[in-house]
């Protein structure tokens, strides 16, 4: 776990300016470990409205409302023993904890889709504490592209998928992760698996002691969804996606993994952890006219790997 509060290559000034910005309800786009996020006022109805019309986002799809301390989540939510635990092992970071809402808390039923929970985590991302810390509320922060589409991982993603819809977008680099974070519901009596991520399961087994359960078949499809990213089209570059594939077919571009040529390769080494962080990436080299669908190669399905995949099933599934 990184330190809470490292240095912000972000001038004073500028995130002032971002505070304020987001103070009038407007939106600002901001990096974190994972990906970059779609700022606005997880406390203001209209500001959340403002990230869907934005994104092009089903409004049933709750956001993740992002705080810059544990005990600023435990002002929103209902924060058991687990939580504190896993918040103690993992915040700042990859993880983000569905718990059961406080009646208390200020943060818009239109940011949790109107369920009794609130998705919660602490950026482990210099900017994104800084931004947060400075504007003194939580922020709700969908991954900054249009609904559906591939992830930002820089800057350059943002401006690229929404133009002129974000008032601000604030440079931090490359995100490095690369991959959402996990996602973990803990609001019944066993921890249950929303979204792989981040943060793999047999270091959450190694915090709760038991492997937390994994999805229903049924909650890609659910039409209110408990986290985001469950929806079963997601992260989905306009061209069609090939899984398990050997080789190209004709007029397809390769996407790797480990040795042998490809059009881009996620890791040569077969390093999971590189295959994250240049995922999205190279999924929005490849979403080009002059190939016909993305052809990619088998990844082993364990540790970052069930992340990666998962995200590829979803860039790979019938488009609604």
């Amino acid at each position: 776990m990184s330190d809470p509060f490292p240095p912000c290559p972000i001038p004073p000034d500028r995130l002032a300016e971002a505070a304020d910005l987001l103070a009038q309800g407007g939106l600002v786009a901001f990096p974190t470990e994972t990906v970059y996020g779609l700022g606005g006022d997880a406390t203001r109805e209209s500001a959340v409205a403002a990230i869907f019309a934005a994104k092009g986002r089903p409004s049933f799809n709750p956001l993740i409302s992002h705080v810059a301390s544990a005990e600023a989540a435990a002002a929103l939510v209902e924060f058991g023993p687990l939580a504190q635990a896993l918040a103690a092992r993992f915040w700042p970071g990859p993880l983000t904890l569905v718990l059961r809402r406080r009646s208390d808390s200020p943060i818009s039923l239109l940011a949790t889709a109107g369920l009794d929970s609130i998705a919660v985590r602490v950026p482990d991302h210099p900017v994104a504490l800084a931004l947060i810390r400075a504007f003194g509320r939580p922020l709700a922060a969908p991954s900054a592209n249009r609904s559906g589409a591939v992830s930002p991982t820089t800057a350059a993603h943002v401006a690229q998928s929404l133009g002129d819809k974000v008032g601000m977008i604030l440079d931090g680099g490359p995100c490095r992760v690369g991959v959402e974070s996990t996602v973990l519901d803990l609001t019944g009596a066993v921890p249950v698996l929303l979204r792989p991520g981040g943060i793999g399961l047999d270091a959450l087994e190694a915090v709760l002691g038991l492997r937390p359960l994994c999805p229903r078949p049924d909650h890609a499809s659910s039409s209110t969804p408990r986290a985001p990213g469950m929806l079963s089209s997601h992260y989905a570059p306009a061209l069609p996606v090939r899984l398990e594939a050997a080789e190209a077919a004709p007029g397809e571009a390769l996407l790797g993994f480990g040795p042998g040529a490809a059009t881009l390769n996620l890791s040569p080494g077969g390093d999971p952890t590189e295959a994250a962080a240049n995922l999205f990436a190279m999924l929005r080299a490849l979403d080009r006219p002059d190939f016909t669908g993305i052809a990619v190669r088998p990844i082993p399905d364990a540790g970052l790997g069930l992340a990666i995949n998962d995200r590829l099933r979803r860039a790979a599934a019938p488009r609604g």
